[in-house]
């Protein structure tokens, strides 16, 4: 048994050591179009990985798009009319998306609002950010979207000669948000959580302060997913409200692919968030214009499929049948004269 446990381990660091030089080398021996996919597979794997935070603890929000627009837009406002740099404007912007969102989640929790209508609750507020970005058109541009004036070269404006720079800016955000996630599965904030998701009035009753641990990992999904938002607008350089904080990202574009990979597994919105975007292009490069919003109708047809038959997700259910015979053989093992 020691033998195979030691193989098994060294096999598993040869492949994160291949995984490794093979992430650090792909800028440089991959087109430009494939960096660009990789780098959208990061930062919308680092986003539905801070939401799955909150999602996998039943904590289901809708209203993640608030963040998202809350940070890349007030980034972008304060670079265009102000000239300040987006690594300052970041701070500024962070700030004020954790403040509105895990306010308006601590009020929910102080009033003892939860499931459905704690969802419902953050639907609309994103419906109300998304709102007021259309209306003040004025200055962020409304419907019609928002550009970043550009200037070339400055990388103290968060403007790269090269897609090379944000591919590893970006992968190294979703490496801290995979960190995180660690972090908290060791800390006694889980088990309070999943403690207060199967009955909050026992877990109240033991002494457990459930409005504080709520709070805490909304926080933290508030904070990882502002700065993703604002990662994503400034290297996109153009924004757009229905793109940002649209029904289609808020409601279903973050909370499918965390479920399509398994919203409890530290992979699975990694897989989830690379399938998505691997089929939506090869979608859009495939078909262009003939079948829009085939690829949506397909989706939403996973995504019922999911729900009913795999809840764990693709990589979830996987992780969990083997994790099921590794048990089953080492039960049969100890039960061997």
């Amino acid at each position: 048994m020691k033998g195979t446990d030691s193989l098994r381990r060294g096999i598993l660091f040869l492949v994160i050591a291949v995984l490794a030089v093979l992430l650090i080398l792909s800028p440089f021996l991959l087109s430009s179009y494939l960096i660009h996919i990789l780098i959208l597979i990061f930062i919308w794997s680092a986003i539905t990985t801070a939401w799955s935070y909150m999602g996998r603890f039943g904590l289901v929000s809708f209203g993640h798009g608030s963040i998202l627009g809350i940070g890349a837009y007030t980034t972008a406002l304060l670079f265009n009319y102000y000239g300040l740099s987006p690594w300052i404007g970041m701070f500024i912007a962070t700030l004020m998306a954790v403040l509105f969102f895990t306010g308006l989640g601590y009020c929910c929790f102080r009033l003892g609002v939860a499931g459905h209508y704690f969802a419902i609750t953050t639907l609309v507020e994103a419906m109300v950010i998304n709102l007021l970005i259309i209306n003040f058109r004025d200055f962020t541009g409304g419907s019609l979207g928002l550009t970043i004036y550009p200037l070339g070269t400055a990388p103290l404006f968060f403007q790269f000669e090269s897609k090379t720079y944000v591919y590893f800016i970006s992968l190294l955000f979703l490496l801290l948000t995979l960190y995180i996630w660690k972090k908290i599965d060791r800390s006694n904030a889980k088990r309070a959580l999943i403690a207060i998701e199967n009955d909050e009035v026992a877990s109240s009753s033991i002494g457990i302060p459930i409005v504080k641990y709520k709070t805490v990992v909304t926080a933290i999904s508030a904070f990882l997913t502002s700065i993703g938002g604002i990662i994503y607008a400034q290297y996109m350089m153009i924004l757009h409200p229905d793109a940002i904080t649209g029904l289609h990202v808020a409601a279903i574009g973050v909370p499918f692919k965390a479920i399509l990979g398994g919203i409890f597994s530290l992979w699975g919105p990694l897989v989830g968030t690379a399938l998505y975007t691997g089929l939506e292009e090869f979608f859009r490069v495939a078909y262009g214009t003939r079948f829009i919003g085939w690829s949506m109708a397909v989706f939403g047809v996973v995504f019922i499929i999911l729900i009913i038959f795999l809840p764990r997700g693709l990589y979830g259910t996987l992780d969990q049948i083997f994790q099921e015979r590794k048990a089953f053989k080492a039960d049969k093992h100890s039960t061997i004269p």
